[in-house]
């Protein structure tokens, strides 16, 4: 089958169309003939192996796992001896942030983790893109206790985990603050922010608005920067360790202090552990009641994975890059 791998850490040039043997499904798995991915965050981290504490995990000098990929659709070729849950034709979507080796025509993926079937009335294409930024967004919001009508500020609200962000705060009932570029700035109203911000314009960290929670979904800010935006008891969370991991430092510290008498109350949680079958569910939910879409900013085709891979490293995408993967059914 073909494959894009990579046999070495680096920039998108390490990138090989290949030509690899087809996995064959174990007892608990499903293969799975794919027909679209993504480019995200998580998988350019993967190429260069950074941060570069990634290398423990995932090969100290050069990747264990040569393929790729973290998101995908496809049909059910095959099915394990143990698989009561999937049958063999079934279209499905899922997510592993482990790594699924989606750059590929065919994967193999636990019947327990974060696949399902898709939605009906949807094309593989509509459904690609929905479930790595919705799975870390709501990973942000299944750690704080979020009511109807709290004030919500989501920075970097137009990536992918933005776009995602935005829709599942606003069907828990949130007020949403944005804040994005000058491009995206109807994109994020018609997703359902109730006020939005021009980064480009605005220091978003100057308003006089007080928030329940800041969501720093591009991990570009700092408990420092956001804190004075907070109410007393406020939470931040990012989407990333910070400098010296410095949200994980300040998740211990913030729970074990934050409630002395001198304290605000102000903390930081990290959004750990991830709950990926959970996550899947809900975005199928949702979208089966029209309340949420896949933001998708470009399309390209598996030959072209590194030119998708350079645009996903210049930041300035909006919501998803897809890859598509032959067959190119519906």
């Amino acid at each position: 089958m073909k494959a894009v791998t990579y046999n070495q850490y680096g920039p998108p040039e390490v990138l090989r169309l290949s030509e690899v043997e087809k996995p064959r499904a174990k007892a608990n798995e499903v293969l799975v003939s794919v027909r679209t991915s993504t480019v995200n965050r998580t998988d350019c981290a993967c190429l260069r192996a950074k941060p570069f504490i990634m290398r423990f995990f995932m090969g100290l000098l050069k990747p264990k796992n040569p393929i790729l990929g973290t998101e995908f659709t496809g049909v059910v070729e095959a099915i394990g001896g143990s698989v009561d849950t999937f049958k063999v034709g079934d279209k499905v979507f899922g997510f592993d942030d482990s790594g699924a080796s989606s750059y590929a025509e065919y994967l193999t993926i636990s019947k327990n983790k974060g696949v399902c079937t898709m939605p009906e009335d949807n094309s593989f294409l509509t459904i690609s893109g929905s479930i790595e930024g919705s799975h870390y967004a709501y990973n942000f919001i299944n750690k704080v206790d979020l009511k109807e009508a709290d004030k919500v500020l989501v920075y970097g609200a137009s990536g992918s985990i933005g776009t995602a962000m935005v829709q599942l705060l606003n069907y828990f009932g949130t007020d949403i603050t944005a804040v994005c570029n000058t491009k995206n700035l109807e994109l994020v109203k018609s997703l359902g922010a109730i006020k939005v911000i021009d980064y480009t314009t605005t220091d978003f960290t100057k308003t006089d608005e007080k928030y329940d929670f800041v969501f720093d979904c591009v991990g570009k800010s700092s408990f420092g920067q956001c804190k004075p935006l907070l109410k007393p008891g406020g939470t931040f969370i990012s989407s990333e360790l910070g400098w010296m991991c410095e949200n994980l430092l300040f998740s211990l510290i913030t729970a074990l202090f934050g409630r002395l008498p001198w304290q605000t109350g102000k903390k930081v949680k990290f959004p750990y552990p991830p709950n990926i079958k959970r996550s899947v569910l809900l975005v199928k939910k949702l979208i089966e009641e029209g309340r949420f879409r896949a933001v998708i900013d470009r399309v390209y085709s598996l030959e072209q994975i590194a030119d998708a891979f350079q645009y996903v490293e210049t930041e300035q995408k909006t919501g998803n890059v897809v890859i598509t993967i032959a067959p190119k059914d519906k």
